[in-house]
Parts: structure tokens; sequence; C-alpha cells
């Protein structure tokens, strides 16, 4: 597979996280749904959910080559988690409590708590991987 052109990566890059909110937000529908006993609706929502998240988002991100070997993959997940701990959740929850939305910033300094653990458990694993076999 050839180069791709930046704007195009920036655009699949965007199609991705459509398609990646779509299959949460249909498998929530699915789990409402199915709470009010309608299954054929259920079932509607995680079918389309799939092909969301096995079609859509899968095909695009091997366009993009989203995912690389081990080592790869974990430094993206560090990076990743490290933007939400030390930006991005942070900036959310100071701004969620400027405004007076305590429940939203709680939350916000809940999750921020979560991806601590994951950035933690991610650098774990990368320190493993990179140890030496003996």
């Amino acid at each position: 597979m050839g180069h791709i052109h930046a704007k195009t990566r920036e655009n699949l890059l965007a199609a991705m996280h459509g398609e990646a909110f779509a299959y949460v937000k249909y498998m929530l529908f699915a789990e409402q749904a199915r709470k009010h006993g309608r299954k054929e609706l259920a079932d509607l929502f995680e079918k389309t959910a799939a092909m969301e998240r096995f079609e859509h988002f899968a095909e695009e991100a091997e366009l993009v080559h989203l995912v690389g070997d081990d080592d790869d993959n974990l430094l993206d997940a560090i990076s990743g988690e490290t933007y939400e701990v030390e930006t991005m959740y942070r900036e959310f929850a100071d701004l969620a409590a400027a405004a007076g939305d305590l429940d939203a910033a709680d939350r916000f300094a809940e999750v921020r708590r979560d991806e601590i653990g994951h950035n933690e458990a991610f650098r774990k694993a990368l320190q493993y991987l990179e140890e030496p076999v003996i």
C-alpha cells in the first residue's frame, strides 16, 4: 500500500472517530431497547453497530496503518493516555467546575484517575516487552 495524502489521512481519522462513536452509541441504544423489551430494535442497533466497527472502522484503520507492532501500539497508547491524564481530563474537570457543572467535573476527575491506571499498565507492559530474554 502506498503513501496516503495528508488530507486523506486526516479525513480517514475523522471518519474513524465518527464510526467509533456510532458503534458505542448504537450499542448503548441497543441496551436501552433491550431493557424495554424491544428485541428487534436492539438487534437492529447491534447489527448496525457491528458494521460500523468491523467493516467501516476496520477498513479505514487498515488504510491509515493504525495498528503497528506491539511496541508501537503501546507507545501510541501511552501517548494517548498521557494526553488524557495531563491535559484533556484535567482541563475538562477544571472548566466544568468553574462553570458550576460539579457532576461533570467529578466524572472527569474520576475518569482521569482511571486513565492514570491505564497509562501505568501500558508503561509496565512496554517495560516488560523491552526486558531482555534470559
